[in-house]
């Protein structure tokens, strides 16, 4: 029972040692959480423009070919960059966002 005991003391006294001492760290008053940053505002569907949204809000994006299509699917004036100087088209409005 001794041989027991003994044991027993050395192998917690061993532990004690090497365990490590708990470290306490008080808290910095001054420290204050970190802010989200603000979301970015929200793109509504009125403000997104551009061949490719009106293609997919349209139903029908051939009829955006089609020079006889009804006046729903707008006009090529929209859809088109036109350099002021010379009134001839640069390129095609892809995306066009209004804030």
């Amino acid at each position: 029972m001794k041989k027991y005991l003994t044991f027993g003391l050395l192998i917690m006294s061993a532990l004690a040692a090497v365990a490590e001492p708990p470290t306490l760290v008080a808290p910095i008053a001054g420290k204050r959480a970190a802010r989200k940053p603000a979301p970015p505002p929200p793109i509504y569907r009125k403000n997104v423009q551009g061949v490719i949204p009106r293609a997919v809000r349209g139903g029908n994006p051939l009829q955006m070919l089609n020079p006889n299509a009804p006046a729903k699917y707008g006009t090529a004036e929209q859809s088109v960059v036109l350099d002021p100087d010379t009134g001839k088209w640069k390129g095609i409005k892809l995306f066009e966002i209004w804030f």
